[in-house]
């Protein structure tokens, strides 16, 4: 941050919550990466206080654990001075991570937008040799019967009928379709950490999962956003990552044609995937009155996990296009030709 005298702190403190305000909705994570404080620009201990009584329980109630990066003394001390102000229950979400190997294992790294200080030689130096070199292991080939991180064509030339929309995709599409379409908040909440690893084992390990045995709809909800999450490339793919981005530049009366000629560039795996999760998604908004989930929240919730930056840094700035895009793919699903029927029951 700049020096106290060129910071408007309320326009921070604003700027942050507006940014908040896009996720806070729904189950998220927050990571703060702790970098380039120092006397001049460090805030003072009542703007701090009063900045976390601005975060009322709007913003605590859906956050499943705040990481803070490689923290200092400043750091910990400081959140042993608000401790009488911070709840146990919101304590107990605050772990540190001092290593980026360390975040590694809770999060894909790459997907993050990690900023460049973070990475400078002093860092780099206090990171543990066997650390170092745990960062960036070398991808091991796929399991023969892996079906989450594997290309969309590999998983189709794995299917016994070829078919092009993965296994994972239709077992939870099905069992939603049947079980979750009036379930209030449905792809909002979150599941069990272990169950969700244990079906991704099962998955990779050529098991039948049976959702409808679970019983759990916020499990399927979860396993279908991590393995559209989890795909090598995004579903709708890094050659349209551009287009898609600046897609709010198009004029709304040629929006439709737009997204027509962006389609037909996706090759046939991704177009039957995508299309087959857009009919699921348009009958969960038309049960909106019910579940909660309009065209709107369905496109902050799955926006994300549909496109991402090929350099794997999806910038803040970007998430919102992408989110406006695929609101208007839902909007207009009716002018696509995305609305031919298919059998959910797959």
């Amino acid at each position: 941050m700049p020096p106290h005298h060129e910071l408007d702190h309320h326009k921070l403190l604003m700027y942050l919550k507006a940014t908040l305000d896009q996720y806070v909705e729904s189950d998220y994570t927050l990571i703060y990466f702790h970098n380039g404080l120092t006397s001049e620009n460090k805030p003072s201990l009542s703007w701090l206080r009063d900045a976390y009584r601005e975060f009322d329980r709007k913003y605590k109630k859906n956050i499943k654990a705040l990481y803070i990066v490689h923290p200092t003394m400043f750091i910990k001390t400081l959140l042993i001075l608000f401790k009488p102000l911070i709840s146990f229950k919101f304590g107990r979400k605050i772990n540190y991570i001092n290593y980026l190997s360390e975040l590694e294992d809770i999060v894909k790294c790459e997907q993050l937008v990690i900023p460049t200080r973070v990475y400078d030689e002093k860092i780099r130096a206090s990171l543990k040799a066997s650390v170092q070199a745990q960062m960036s292991p070398p991808r091991s080939p796929p399991l023969p019967n892996q079906q989450f991180g594997v290309p969309l064509p590999t998983l189709r030339a794995r299917s016994s009928d070829n078919e092009a929309v993965p296994l994972v995709m239709r077992d939870t599409v099905a069992f939603l379709m049947e079980q979750g379409l009036e379930i209030e908040g449905i792809f909002r909440r979150s599941a069990n950490v272990t169950l969700v690893k244990d079906v991704q084992h099962r998955y990779n390990s050529g098991e039948e999962v049976s959702f409808s045995q679970m019983e759990d709809v916020h499990l399927a909800a979860v396993i279908l956003k991590t393995f559209l999450r989890e795909l090598p490339e995004p579903l709708l793919t890094y050659q349209l990552y551009n287009d898609i981005v600046n897609f709010h530049n198009v004029d709304s009366s040629s929006q439709v044609t737009a997204i027509r000629n962006m389609l037909v560039m996706l090759p046939e795996e991704n177009y039957a995937s995508l299309k087959f999760l857009i009919e699921f998604l348009v009958q969960v908004s038309a049960q909106s009155e019910i579940n909660k989930m309009n065209n709107a929240n369905l496109a902050v919730v799955f926006g994300p996990n549909l496109l991402w930056g090929q350099d794997a840094a999806m910038t803040l700035s970007a998430i919102g296009p992408i989110n406006n895009f695929t609101r208007t793919l839902l909007d207009q699903h009716y002018k696509l030709s995305l609305t031919t029927t298919h059998s959910f029951g797959v």
